[in-house]
């Protein structure tokens, strides 16, 4: 894995499963077009510090051992769904002339912490980590240095993945600054939320 021919493959499947989208990059979209492009750095930093922390789990083990308990991946999945489906809600009923963040200091926003715990109750970050674990790191000796860079390499490419969605709807926002146009923006974000979560169930 040291070499730089042994490390592309790796950074590709890293962009591609970071920058494709899915409910942590549509959080994202989002929340950066809503509250500025700063309000999503939380959420961005919380979702690429809990994959890569995923992928160290999983590299030394005990991921392994944990998605092999019966009927706890199926749990997580639940969870996540049902998680999801829940900010969806609060995303499609959010008020339409709320664009900024110190509008309404009672709405609460997915910050680190949320956004680092939908990636530990998510069944696909886990199954992702597999696959980098068992498809990237090697068996030998070196097996746990190369599962700590494999897991750095992964927050290192997820993180501008994860940026280039919060510019994006940093963007966008100057479209939003009717309430018309913000209420579409809200509803069309929940749904494509709660479509992402509920496909994962037969991903």
């Amino acid at each position: 894995m040291s070499s730089l021919p042994s490390l592309l493959p790796f950074l590709l499947f890293a962009f591609v499963a970071s920058i494709t989208p899915g409910p942590t990059n549509i959080l994202v979209l989002s929340n950066s077009a809503r509250y500025g492009f700063k309000a999503a750095l939380p959420i961005i930093l919380g979702a690429c510090v809990a994959a890569a922390g995923i992928v160290m789990l999983v590299g030394s083990g005990l991921g392994r051992t944990l998605m092999a308990v019966p009927g706890l991946p199926g749990a997580m999945r639940w969870a996540g769904v049902f998680w999801l489906s829940y900010l969806a809600w609060q995303i499609f009923r959010a008020p339409a002339a709320e664009l900024d963040p110190a509008a309404d200091p009672r709405h609460r926003r997915l910050g680190l912490l949320g956004a680092a715990s939908l990636q530990l109750v998510n069944p696909k970050t886990w199954m992702m980590a597999l696959a980098v674990v068992s498809v990237f790191a090697g068996n030998g000796g070196e097996r746990q240095g190369q599962v700590l860079l494999l897991s750095l390499l992964f927050f290192f490419v997820s993180l501008p993945c994860l940026g280039a969605w919060a510019l994006l709807g940093a963007g966008s926002a100057r479209l939003l600054r009717s309430p018309a146009a913000l209420r579409r923006f809200n509803r069309g974000m929940a749904l494509l939320l709660l479509a992402s979560a509920w496909a994962s169930l037969w991903a």
